[in-house]
């Protein structure tokens, strides 16, 4: 029998054909839709006359741009009320469940697929957005699609694309004091790089990778597309299926013992080839932060910024001295004392319940310092209403967070949840280029616990000190 991957595996199981042109049509198993991709792929079917092919295998949710605001409908965001409009008509034109604001199961995108069971070990699941690689942390090929392929999705239940190269990246040795899983993915980004899994789909391996919890791995798969993957996986095991059992669109019952059957078989054969092959030690690594304005800027908290005139390569040199103006930040200077003036805790990177208790152990019994913002934005409504029965919102509150409603917010820098121009930000987000979370402002990148060490420090700081 030939050796395979994980990958291999789920997309072999998937392909309905092999294309003329070299690419495979492959069957999804799950559809998920947030408002900002969908309505043009509506407006598709219905110049074609197509009904959607399976509209029980389809999910709608709103996240980009509704308002975070405690008492917030739809008037609460005007420029948002015509797509938010046209995905409730849309949903309910084609029978596709749908959970807009008010409904208990909002919530960002890639957060409540997990959180629902939406996402299951071994299936395809799409999404139009980038990040939908958050579902391999369950061990499923979470694949982020266009436009256009989220209408061909809606039509057919298919995509039709080309099938990655594999990349396996190894995370070996045990996380130290303050390491968590957004500061190994980082680690990882500024040891290979953002281009390093361009055009393969990245399975995460090795000690550390294992002793993280369910959530921990929706995080690192999330960040896949930062190294410029289409996806990334992570091998499903005992704790994952414990994470899956009992939620809404899991099996139960007799199937349930059939489903955890086969996930048992999907690891990756040891006898499997990847096309590519990485590893690094997490052991001796410091928390990690962002300085530039791509993810693999990016360097221990207790380290200072590089200085672009010691890179020989001229382009690398050029790009980080840009890099350095627009941060407005020294070569050769800690980035530790860095002064900030907001911090945003959320996103599908890291708004889970975890995340917020990870935060939350940091800010009791402190409070945010003079000067800065600092904002708490649940992934999903069932985070925020698990959260506020635990009270994790008057630990938030009580030290000058403000406390909000689930959404994209801050990462898409939508309706008042903007960092202003110049203002430094520390945010939880996947995401540092310029202009992201509003025009000319500087965005570092870092864990729930240290965004929170740099709001209640009024800089940049090494969690390790407070913790």
């Amino acid at each position: 029998m030939v050796s395979r991957s994980l990958f291999d595996k789920i997309w072999d199981f998937h392909r309905i054909r092999a294309m003329d042109d070299g690419r495979d049509l492959v069957f999804v198993d799950r559809h998920v839709l947030q408002e900002t991709t969908s309505a043009v792929a509506f407006d598709g079917l219905a110049e074609m006359m197509r009904p959607v092919r399976f509209p029980g295998l389809t999910f709608a949710t709103q996240d980009h741009i509704v308002s975070t605001e405690l008492r917030r409908d739809v008037a609460s965001n005007p420029g948002g009320r015509e797509l938010i409009g046209l995905m409730r008509a849309n949903a309910e034109r084609h029978g596709i469940p749908m959970y807009g604001l008010g409904d208990p199961r909002q919530g960002i995108v890639h957060v409540i697929g997990p959180e629902l069971g939406i996402v299951l070990p071994g299936t395809i699941v799409a999404c139009g957005d980038s990040h939908t690689s958050t579902a391999g942390g369950l061990g499923a090929l979470g694949i982020g699609v266009g436009t256009s392929e989220v209408e061909h999705v809606l039509a057919t239940q298919t995509l039709v694309l080309p099938k990655p190269k594999t990349l396996r990246m190894r995370f070996d040795g045990k996380a130290g004091l303050g390491i968590t899983a957004k500061d190994m993915v980082l680690h990882a980004l500024g040891q290979f790089g953002i281009a390093i899994g361009v055009g393969h789909a990245i399975e995460y391996a090795g000690e550390a990778i294992r002793a993280l919890p369910v959530e921990g791995r929706l995080t690192v798969c999330n960040m896949s597309i930062e190294f410029g993957g289409r996806l990334g996986l992570i091998a499903p095991d005992e704790a994952a299926f414990a994470y899956i059992k009992g939620r809404a669109f899991a099996p139960s019952g007799e199937m349930w013992a059939r489903a955890v059957a086969h996930w048992q078989t999907l690891f990756t054969d040891e006898a499997a080839i990847f096309d590519r092959e990485l590893s690094l030690d997490i052991s001796k690594a410091a928390p990690q932060i962002t300085w530039g304005t791509t993810q693999e800027d990016v360097i221990g908290v207790d380290q200072a910024i590089p200085d672009p005139d010691t890179i020989a390569d001229m382009d690398r040199r050029q790009r980080i001295a840009a890099a350095v103006e627009y941060m407005g930040v020294t070569p050769g200077k800690p980035i530790a004392g860095l002064p900030v003036d907001v911090v945003f805790i959320g996103s599908c990177t890291n708004a889970r319940l975890s995340d917020l208790e990870a935060a939350a152990a940091i800010a009791r019994g402190r409070h945010v310092a003079p000067g800065v913002r600092a904002l708490v934005v649940p992934g999903s409504s069932a985070v925020k209403r698990e959260a506020e029965a635990r009270g994790l919102d008057k630990v938030f509150t009580d030290a000058g967070f403000e406390w909000r409603s689930a959404g994209c917010s801050m990462c898409v820098s939508i309706n008042e949840d903007i960092v202003p121009p110049g203002a430094r930000c520390v945010a939880t987000s996947n995401r540092n280029f310029e202009n992201r979370q509003g025009p000319k402002a500087r965005t570092h990148l870092a864990s729930p616990a240290m965004a929170v060490a740099a709001a209640v420090s009024g800089a940049i700081t090494d969690v390790r000190r407070l913790a």
